[in-house]
C-alpha cells in the first residue's frame, strides 16, 4: 500500500477510463475485491475524465487508448497537465511498436494489453502507484531490438545497470545479479543521473526506454 501524510498505510486511488461500458464494470469489480485498491470513478468519455482527474487527483489512471470526446492520447498529455503527480497505466488491446514507441514519448507510467491476465493489470497498478515504469515483456524485446541513441556517454557497465534499472530491478537485485556491492551499484547510478541529466530512477528509467525506442526524450534534447 501506499502512505499517507502521516506515515500509515492508505488504499491506490484509482480512475478507470475505457470506452466499453462491459470492459469497465469488470476492472471496477476486480478492483473493488483489492483491499489495497479504491476506485474513486469510472468514465466512458475522454472528455469527461479531465475534470474528474482536477477533482479527485487520483494516484492512478487507468486509461484506455480508444475514447469518444477525447483520444486517449489526449488524456495523457492532459492529465499530465491537470495533475502532474497522478501516474498513467495504458491499457490497451494494440501492443504493436508504434503504440509501445508513442507511450513511452508521451510519458506514460506504464503500458498492459487486455489480453494478459488481470493480475498483470493488478501488479502494474501498484508498481506504476510506486513510482515503477511498467512496460511487457513484448515490449521490452521489441525495444532492445533499437540500436540505442542517447546513451553514448554512459560506459558498458552504466548501460547495463540502466538496463536492469529501467526493468525495476532495486539496488540489491542489481547487485545480486552482476556479483557486485549493493555500494558500487549506487556509485554508478550516481554517476548515470549526473551524465544523463535525470533526477532520480524513475526519470533515468524513461530515458532508457526513450533511447531505446529511437529517440531522446524531448526535455535532454538540444
Amino acid at each position: 500500500m501506499l502512505k499517507g501524510k502521516s506515515g500509515l498505510p492508505r488504499r491506490i486511488r484509482v480512475v478507470l477510463a475505457d470506452d466499453h461500458p462491459l470492459v469497465l464494470e469488470g476492472l471496477r469489480a476486480m478492483l473493488r475485491a483489492e483491499e489495497d485498491m479504491e476506485v474513486v470513478a469510472a468514465v466512458t468519455d475522454g472528455a469527461e475524465l479531465i475534470p474528474i482527474v482536477e477533482r479527485h487527483r487520483p494516484d492512478v489512471v487507468v486509461l484506455d487508448l480508444q475514447m469518444p470526446g477525447l483520444s486517449g492520447w489526449d488524456c495523457l498529455e492532459a492529465i499530465r497537465r491537470a495533475s502532474p503527480g497522478t501516474r498513467v497505466l495504458i491499457l490497451t488491446a494494440f501492443g504493436d511498436g508504434e503504440f509501445i514507441q508513442m507511450a513511452i514519448e508521451r510519458e506514460a507510467d506504464g503500458f498492459v494489453l487486455k489480453t494478459e491476465p488481470p493480475q498483470q493489470t493488478l501488479t502494474a497498478i501498484r508498481q506504476v502507484a510506486q513510482g515503477h515504469l511498467v512496460f511487457p515483456q513484448a515490449a521490452r524485446r521489441w525495444l532492445s531490438r533499437r540500436i540505442p541513441e542517447g546513451l553514448e556517454a554512459l560506459t558498458a557497465r552504466e548501460r547495463e545497470i540502466l538496463a536492469l534499472v529501467a526493468e525495476g530491478l532495486s539496488n540489491a537485485q542489481i547487485a545480486r545479479r552482476l556479483g557486485v556491492r549493493v555500494a558500487t551499484v549506487k556509485f554508478h547510478l550516481q554517476n548515470i543521473f549526473q551524465k544523463l541529466g535525470v533526477r532520480n530512477r524513475t526519470e533515468a528509467a524513461r530515458f532508457y526506454l526513450t533511447a531505446r525506442s529511437g529517440r531522446i526524450p524531448p526535455e535532454q534534447s538540444s
